[in-house]
């Protein structure tokens, strides 16, 4: 059965690897309005205009104007992992990360943001049920997250107080809370890591986010001093105790952090390939009558093009399949799963760079406006790509363990 509602609980691992793999719905999905995958779909695509007639702001406002950002939350685009009895869809990892492709073939920093906020919904899988209720009550919640940087967490009295400056918090300007990272003892480098939700009257945002790609995200630093934080508004960072029973709540976190923006680049090259075709329908090159089109040369970049997004894609499927087989148990298959997610994420973000790199390079001088939308495109899929979760260490930790060695990677 294919897009199941009850993504995980009894649902055979070949049925979801199926629907993973499928760019149509079921039929049976198609015929049901009620569905969330096919609603949550429809809404994405019905908010492209929106997203075309705005996006000239992304890059002035450095962050998504608000018209755009409440549009994304009343879709329910930030709520994507939310679990079914808080009222979230609690969307399987596949259906996840075709709704982040969807709105990152739109603009990868609307992207970003679906997949940061979406993502970071997990949380109510994790916190108390009265503390996750009352922060998703509010249909704009968003959660900015920041692992980048390790702050303090000083124990006192019915829970900490804490300190620090945290980089890469996406979406920051219209969070209504921020989860931080944070060490009891900073001073040991193993010490356990906790993360702690902060509200956001009590940090401060800085405005530096001055760069090449993505934009739009408005991913700024902030920094907190001396908040009180609840310890019903903690938990650790590894070593967590899910309040809910879904197996996503139980799958390795630092896993299924890398999981949530796995789709963006995916979702920059898509919106790229169908850019480019667009573009090539019309547009010749320089000292030719022909539509770009009608080249054989361009008609192969674009069907390797596919090849290489299609194989990507299906690697991460793949091993997100072996990371959901394995999450129940310990030992050597769990941690060569969790590597090979992590190789999965590295390989689809360079496939996603090379994709929009060679089709930039077909469409000519063009390409360089900011106007044509393989501009933002190779921009903002490198940006992308800089993540720590698709970075190319990622290869390194994947060979270590073939060889016989540790990860080499503290929070592995």
């Amino acid at each position: 059965m294919l897009w199941a509602p009850n993504h995980f609980e009894g649902c055979p691992m070949s049925d979801t690897c199926d629907a993973a793999e499928t760019n149509e719905l079921d039929p049976d999905v198609l015929s049901d309005p009620r569905h969330p995958v096919r609603r949550i779909r429809e809404a994405v695509q019905a908010l492209a205009p929106l997203v075309a007639a705005h996006r000239g702001e992304f890059d002035g406002g450095r962050r998504l104007p608000d018209v755009v950002f409440v549009a994304l939350a009343e879709a329910g685009l930030f709520r994507l992992w939310l679990p079914h009895a808080l009222g979230g869809p609690e969307l399987s990892p596949f259906d996840f990360m075709r709704v982040v492709e969807d709105a990152s073939a739109l603009d990868g920093s609307v992207g970003w943001l679906v997949g940061n906020g979406g993502g970071m919904s997990r949380l109510g899988g994790y916190l108390g049920r009265a503390v996750a209720s009352e922060w998703f009550s509010d249909p704009r919640a968003f959660v900015a997250s920041a692992t980048g940087a390790v702050g303090t967490a000083r124990v006192v009295r019915g829970g900490y107080r804490v300190s620090g400056r945290w980089p890469f918090g996406s979406g920051a300007h219209h969070a209504t809370r921020f989860m931080v990272l944070t060490s009891v003892r900073p001073e040991d480098p193993v010490s356990p890591l906790i993360c702690c939700y902060l509200d956001r009257t009590d940090v401060t945002i800085l405005d530096n986010w001055h760069v090449s790609g993505l934009r739009g995200t408005g991913s700024c630093d902030f920094d907190a001093r001396d908040v009180f934080v609840p310890a019903a508004h903690a938990h650790s960072f590894l070593g967590l105790q899910p309040t809910q029973p879904g197996r996503l709540y139980r799958m390795p976190p630092s896993s299924v952090f890398a999981w949530s923006i796995s789709g963006v680049p995916l979702g920059i090259a898509s919106g790229a390939i169908a850019g480019f075709a667009e573009l090539a329908c019309r547009n010749g090159r320089q000292g030719s009558r022909a539509s770009l089109r009608d080249r054989e040369t361009v008609q192969a970049t674009v069907g390797r093009a596919r090849a290489k997004l299609r194989a990507a894609r299906a690697f991460i499927v793949d091993a997100m399949n072996e990371l959901m087989a394995a999450a129940e148990t310990e030992g050597d298959r769990l941690t060569e799963a969790r590597a090979d997610v992590r190789i999965a994420n590295a390989n689809a973000a360079e496939a996603a760079m090379s994709i929009a790199d060679e089709l930039a390079a077909s469409a000519g001088s063009v390409a360089i406006f900011e106007t044509c939308a393989l501009e933002r495109a190779v921009r903002d899929v490198r940006a992308a790509a800089k993540h720590v979760a698709m970075s190319p260490n990622n290869y390194v930790t994947s060979g270590r363990l073939t060889l016989g060695l540790d990860p080499g990677a503290a929070r592995f």
